[in-house]
């Protein structure tokens, strides 16, 4: 017969499972053409959020970089759910000929195309990543997108510094996590890329509560035994990347 704690560990178990992110996400990044950059984003704060949400695609965040290194006012990041891979196909096809959303997109581009160059990435939630729960919990702050690229073959111990030090260890220094994921299965870099949203009071918070982290004990502690369980860096050369972002008005995360 069990005892009470190993049915009580069970359960926990069972309860964590059942409360999985089991969605398909997309991260979306677009690129306007020049001089459109305010209209895009007039079709999605008018027409295509709403849509979206008509045809069964969930709106996560809308971003746009506080350092614009593609060129002045081009660059719009979002990131969107689909139940599944399945439920995603069927959306996009859905949206596309929905009569509405053809009649917006073609008034908006009487003078030209809106859009220059997209770009698609399909991500799949960590077990360790929060419960994503937009708004936000008050006061206006500044994201930050994380990219890390892996050494070969450290993508698990990258995973389990983060799930068992790294998140806690951020909140503690001040840095909010938002949401972290690695790309589905089958997509570039699913094997060696951890891409994540982190959120600061400011640029400068951020500044100070990365410094705290650094110079925290239980972070230096975990990483040097991480690393030498691992036999080096468990990430590339350069392979850590920020961006610091801003939500648009019309994003749920803010």
């Amino acid at each position: 017969m069990k005892s009470l704690t190993t049915i009580g560990s069970l359960l926990v178990l069972a309860a964590a499972a059942l409360a999985a992110d089991t969605r398909l996400y997309e991260m979306r990044i677009y690129y306007a053409a020049p001089g459109k950059f305010e209209a895009m984003q007039a079709r999605f704060r008018q027409h295509a959020c709403r849509l979206f949400e008509r045809h069964g695609i969930a709106n996560i965040g809308y971003w746009t970089p506080l350092d614009d290194k593609d060129g002045a006012g081009t660059k719009l990041v979002y990131v969107i759910a689909h139940p599944s891979r399945e439920a995603r196909e069927k959306a996009w096809k859905t949206f596309m000929a929905d009569p509405e959303w053809q009649a917006a997109f073609k008034a908006s581009e009487v003078n030209g195309k809106l859009v220059e160059k997209i770009e698609v990435r399909l991500l799949t939630a960590t077990d360790y990543s929060p419960a994503i729960a937009p708004p936000g919990d008050g006061g206006p702050r500044v994201f930050e997108l994380r990219t890390y690229t892996a050494a070969p073959g450290r993508l698990d111990a990258l995973h389990a510094r983060f799930r068992n030090h790294t998140v806690r260890l951020f909140e503690e220094h001040g840095i909010k996590n938002i949401a972290y994921w690695t790309p589905a299965a089958g997509e570039q870099g699913a094997d060696d890329t951890l891409i994540y949203f982190v959120a600061h009071a400011s640029r400068e918070a951020a500044a100070e509560s990365f410094k705290q982290f650094g110079a925290d004990p239980a972070w230096q502690q975990a990483r040097k035994e991480s690393e030498e369980k691992a036999g080096g860096s468990l990430t590339a050369p350069g392979g850590v990347k920020s961006e610091f972002m801003q939500a648009t008005d019309y994003s749920p995360l803010q």
